[in-house]
């Protein structure tokens, strides 16, 4: 992989140069100040433009928070720039605050000497209280280390659209796009992509959207025109050199979406998705949805059992069944995955994870399911398991799955998280032709001279699949523990052992890519591993180290079970293993467990993704000569959340 320099823009007392390689800007306000959609469509203008990308949504869990508040704060941050960009950035360069409380949990994350762009008409004495500033910051002297902007962005959107003849309260939604149409000026963007999306989604409004694009174009003036001293410069960003082809952004969840419907694709196969509304796994119903022409079925069910046994139906008629869902979900789903193995039926589980236990945090990303994924059933019940590392990675990875299901006859659980399925990056869209084939076979005949083995498995350990209605194949299936050959019912001891020994062994012989070292050596002092969505940080983090002159690799495992056959190999070449993950240290426990290898811990359960700062700080301590002071827990970072210290109630 191509040496990258750091996730980070010149010195921090630098504010932004002429010519970056790269910016972080995090736009914030309430949670009707459209943020997200603001983030959203300046990443469309980013991507437009040539430069990498990587995106951060950051929402808060209640539906709707009082409005003002320090938990009502919603927040968007991109890291763009004209290198390969792995994450999000730790510390913005540009935070745009549209009232007091998103100024108030936003600004410890913000670069000294960054630019804080500010809404006076927001700063009332109401709001100001509500974030329980005593006095205005904007005013008192308190962001002296910062570069502040602060005009009346409310009331330049009032002027802007007054001509639409909106009141002011309809006028003030549209400020999020004089903001953007700010920021599009700031760092050289095209508006019409814009113009071209807001006069699409008010169609039936031509009014609303004419509104909405003088807010834009306001704002977009207001940077061309406004004779300001100090930090509002035009900036501009070159594209990254990229290969030639079809790019577009692309979120985890579409990316898993698409990825699932080019797996049926390849297995030949129409596709039963069968789900249950949660956050943050919702979005892949919604993508399925509107993907009918491609043999697609989407079944919003009453609860998550009914969601994953309707996957199991529609798998037992012929169909590839996929369910998805978040912690909590996949929990009530567990029995029903046991009927999924038992019945031995290909089927595809995505988990969306999210914060736990029980409701937990249902914004805010975390790993903890990975028990949940590889043991977490009643009975000896394997499953295969995989991660994906990234929003576009999330693609190749629901084709894995699909194939490992049809091809092995077994459930599979695909594992994101709340960042992966939320976050944005540039995707270069493959050719169909790259892939190879896996197209699904059903038995037609008995299989036995004149007799029906249901439970004969083939060389990888399958038993072969029969749609039902097929003449002269009819069968018993169900939960109640097989006959190794009849399917019939059988509950001796003996035939219980083999049926247990064969359904691990399918499991463990799962043929799986060996694994690689992604950046470093293969052997040395330190492996840093990692799986999912902690593979930006990480890269970023190694990649910084190995700059310093420190001996450390980084292993990204996709595979979590079966583990790729020569990990334990690659692990055991390296003095010391360190393992960052946003859960209380499940990944290493397995590591340990499977190869007994001195693996550390390096945990984190704040809800939030590792920062590359927190890991090249962590992996330091190997060289430092410090004995004992590796691994452990990454302490609450109140630059990425609200704190009750704060004044956040």
């Amino acid at each position: 992989m191509a040496t990258a320099a750091p996730d980070s823009v010149g010195s921090p007392q630098d504010g932004i140069p002429a010519s970056p390689e790269a910016i972080v800007v995090r736009f914030a306000g309430d949670s009707g100040d459209g943020m997200q959609l603001t983030g959203g469509q300046f990443t469309l203008s980013t991507a437009l433009a040539g430069n990498d990308l990587a995106t951060f949504p950051d929402f808060p869990a209640e539906i709707r928070a009082p409005q003002g508040t320090l938990f009502g704060v919603s927040a968007f941050q991109i890291n763009f720039g004209s290198r390969e960009i792995n994450t999000a950035g730790d510390a913005p360069d540009v935070l745009v605050a549209m009232n007091p409380a998103a100024l108030k949990v936003n600004l410890a994350a913000l670069k000294p000497g960054g630019l804080i762009i500010a809404d006076t008409g927001a700063f009332t004495k109401r709001n100001l209280d509500k974030a329980h500033y005593d006095a205005n910051p904007l005013e008192d002297g308190s962001l002296a280390k910062y570069d502040v902007l602060a005009f009346d962005i409310s009331e330049k959107t009032i002027e802007a659209v007054k001509p639409y003849g909106l009141g002011n309260k309809d006028a003030l939604r549209s400020k999020n796009m004089w903001t953007l149409g700010l920021a599009l000026w700031m760092f050289d963007r095209d508006r019409a992509p814009i113009h071209d999306w807001l006069r699409a989604k008010f169609k039936s409004k031509p009014d609303i959207a004419d509104a909405n694009i003088a807010a834009l174009d306001a704002g977009h003036a207001y940077g061309e025109t406004a004779e300001l001293a100090g930090p509002l410069k035009q900036v501009h960003v070159d594209p990254v050199p990229s290969a030639p082809g079809l790019y577009r952004t692309v979120t985890g969840a579409e990316a898993v979406s698409l990825g699932l419907v080019a797996g049926a694709q390849l297995a030949e196969l129409p596709m039963f998705f069968g789900g249950y509304p949660i956050t943050p796994a919702s979005a892949i119903l919604h993508h399925l949805a509107r993907l009918k022409e491609f043999g697609v079925t989407t079944f919003q069910a009453e609860d998550e059992i009914a969601a994953i046994c309707a996957a199991i139906g529609a798998s037992y008629a012929g169909q590839l069944g996929v369910t998805s869902s978040s912690g909590p979900g996949i929990a009530l789903k567990g029995e029903a995955m046991g009927l999924a193995i038992m019945t031995e039926l290909p089927l595809v589980i995505v988990n969306s994870q999210r914060g736990g236990p029980s409701t937990g945090l249902p914004t805010k990303t975390e790993q903890s399911d990975l028990y949940q994924a590889v043991y977490g059933r009643n009975g000896d019940a394997p499953m295969p398991v995989i991660a994906a590392r990234s929003p576009s990675d999330a693609f190749e990875v629901a084709i894995e799955a699909c194939r490992i299901a049809v091809e092995y006859m077994t459930p599979v659980m695909l594992l994101t998280d709340g960042y992966i399925a939320n976050a944005a990056e540039p995707w270069k869209v493959p050719d169909p032709a790259d892939y190879t084939p896996f197209p699904a076979k059903f038995l037609e005949e008995k299989n036995d001279g004149d007799r029906l083995l249901p439970y004969k498995r083939d060389e990888k350990g399958a038993r072969p699949w029969i749609k039902p209605g097929t003449p002269g194949l009819m069968h018993r299936i169900g939960g109640i523990e097989k006959h190794e050959l009849t399917g019939n019912i059988d509950y001796s001891p003996d035939n219980h052992q083999r049926m247990t020994d064969l359904r691990k062994g399918k499991v463990d012989g799962v043929a799986v890519p060996d694994q690689d070292v992604c950046l470093g050596n293969a052997k040395g002092k330190l492996a840093v591993v990692g799986w999912g969505s902690t593979f930006g940080p990480i890269h970023r983090a190694v990649d910084n180290s190995i700059r310093k002159g420190l001996d450390v690799s980084h292993i990204h495992v996709r595979h979590i079970w079966p583990l790729p056959k020569n990990l334990g190999d690659l692990l055991r070449g390296f003095d010391h293993v360190l393992v960052p993950e946003m859960n209380t240290g499940q990944f290493k426990t397995v590591l340990r467990d499977q190869y007994l290898i001195d693996a550390q811990p390096l945990t984190k359960t704040s809800g939030q993704p590792f920062q590359i700062a927190e890991l090249e700080a962590e992996i330091a301590k190997f060289f430092d000569g410090v004995p004992g002071n590796e691994g452990g827990q990454v302490p609450a970072n109140d630059q990425q959340l609200p704190s009750t210290e704060g004044g956040a109630e």
